[in-house]
C-alpha cells in the first residue's frame, strides 16, 4: 500500500515505512522529529521545475507531464520500479513538505507507482509509463 503524506503530521505506525521525496529538506523540522527511513531526493523534481511550478494548481496538468518527463529522460523508472516491489510487501508513506496537498511531487510518484503495482489510488485513469512509453518532450507544443 503507498500512502501519502505531509513530513510536518506526526509519525504514526501505520505509516510504515517513511519515505520523504523532497529535494531540499523542510524548514524547522528536525530530523528525529520527522522519523524519515529514508530520503529519496533523487526522486524529486529539479530545481527548476520546483521553483517553474511553485505549487500553482493551474500549472498542475503540465507539472505532472513535465515530471514524469524529467524521471524517465533522468533514469529513474529502475528506482521507482524497486520502490513498486517494495510497496507489495509492505506499506510505504511518500512525505512531502508542500502545504497544498492535492499538487505535489508526492501525488504524482504515487500515481506511478500505482501504474507500476498495475493500480492507481482513486480509480485514477493509469498513464502510459512503461518502458515502452513515449513521452512528449514538455517544450513542444
Amino acid at each position: 500500500m503507498i500512502r501519502i503524506k505531509r513530513v510536518y503530521t506526526p509519525p504514526d505506525r501505520a505509516d510504515g515505512a517513511r519515505i520523504f521525496v523532497d529535494r531540499v529538506w523542510p524548514r524547522g523540522l528536525k530530523k528525529t522529529a520527522a522519523r524519515i527511513d529514508e530520503w529519496r531526493w533523487d526522486l524529486a523534481p529539479t530545481a527548476a521545475l520546483r521553483k517553474w511550478f511553485r505549487h500553482d494548481p493551474k500549472k498542475w496538468d503540465d507539472f505532472q507531464r513535465r515530471y514524469r518527463h524529467e524521471l524517465k529522460t533522468r533514469g529513474k523508472l529502475d528506482a521507482l520500479q524497486e520502490l513498486a516491489k517494495r510497496a507489495r510487501g509492505e506499506r510505504i508513506t511518500l512525505l512531502f513538505a508542500a502545504q497544498d496537498e492535492e499538487h505535489n511531487n508526492a501525488v504524482v510518484l504515487r500515481e506511478l507507482l500505482g501504474e507500476l503495482l498495475g493500480s492507481t489510488p482513486g480509480g485514477l485513469p493509469a498513464a502510459n509509463f512503461g518502458r515502452n512509453a513515449t513521452m512528449k518532450n514538455p517544450r513542444e507544443k
